[in-house]
């Protein structure tokens, strides 16, 4: 025969055990994605301080298809990276260019936005492009493909610096300053900040043959069934009413946003 108090503690143990266990299955069922917010039109806070943009949108709507609550954390761009290779986070968005040399070390599900770097000035400034750079100092943001590009670069158009920012919020404010001569980043993003800024200019488009998308662990199961569900989107047309939304045009025929395509391999 059992005595009463074993029997009570053991029934404690056993509703504080699927009380753990419902803990562990809220956590498992989260979608953990990292973006660095500030990134317009893609990830950045309205008024109210909730998190929006075109790929908080598309984040949202994988993670209602997959049942599983979004949980956005705001991460550096540079950080992004090592947060999904150490499973920190389940995937990242923030505009991320798909290249042979990021899928050696992490994986992409299919693109959905093809894009290419710019430089964007003051209109003052009476900077027309690129050639009338030399012994400028040029902002881009850090470890981005506009870093690429103008490391790549420097030499050919005699850039004075390269100063390195945290997202395109306070590259813009230093550019405002005066602290730089000019910004190279990805054209949607200047070209929707800008708009209503008559005090800059996107100067020069910078033709790069980016294609965007969400970033996961090497080989992370994941991306595969978030593929699958971008295909579907497309499919839907909900990547190209998201486009609508966000930039007042549907995307071009051919391109990603509209397109169904593989997932990029090394």
């Amino acid at each position: 025969m059992l005595r009463r108090g074993f029997l009570k503690s053991s029934l404690i143990g056993a509703v504080l055990a699927v009380g753990t266990m419902g803990q562990d299955q809220a956590q498992a069922q989260a979608l953990t994605v990292g973006a660095n917010i500030g990134n317009v039109p893609w990830e950045f806070q309205d008024e109210s301080g909730n998190f929006v943009g075109f790929e908080i949108d598309l984040v949202n709507e994988i993670g209602k298809r997959l049942g599983r609550e979004v949980s956005v954390e705001n991460i550096p761009f540079n950080g992004l990276f090592s947060a999904v290779q150490s499973g920190r986070i389940d995937m990242a968005v923030s505009s991320i260019t798909i290249t042979p040399a990021r899928l050696e070390e992490v994986s992409f599900a299919q693109p959905y936005y093809d894009s290419d770097q710019s430089l964007t000035v003051t209109a003052a400034s009476g900077l027309g492009g690129l050639s009338d750079l030399s012994g400028k100092v040029i902002g881009v943001d850090t470890g981005s493909t506009g870093d690429m590009w103008a490391t790549e670069h420097e030499a050919e158009y005699g850039f004075g610096e390269i100063r390195r920012f945290e997202g395109l919020a306070p590259a813009m404010l230093d550019l405002g300053n005066g602290g730089i001569d000019g910004y190279i980043s990805d054209i949607p993003a200047l070209q929707y900040y800008v708009k209503d800024k008559p005090d800059f200019v996107v100067a020069e488009r910078i033709p790069t043959g980016e294609r965007y998308s969400i970033m996961f662990a090497k080989d992370s199961p994941l991306a595969a069934q978030v593929n699958d569900i971008i295909t579907d989107l497309k499919n839907e047309g909900f990547l190209a009413a998201t486009h609508e939304k966000w930039f007042g045009a549907a995307p071009e025929d051919g391109t990603s946003t509209v397109q169904v395509m593989d997932m990029p391999t090394p």
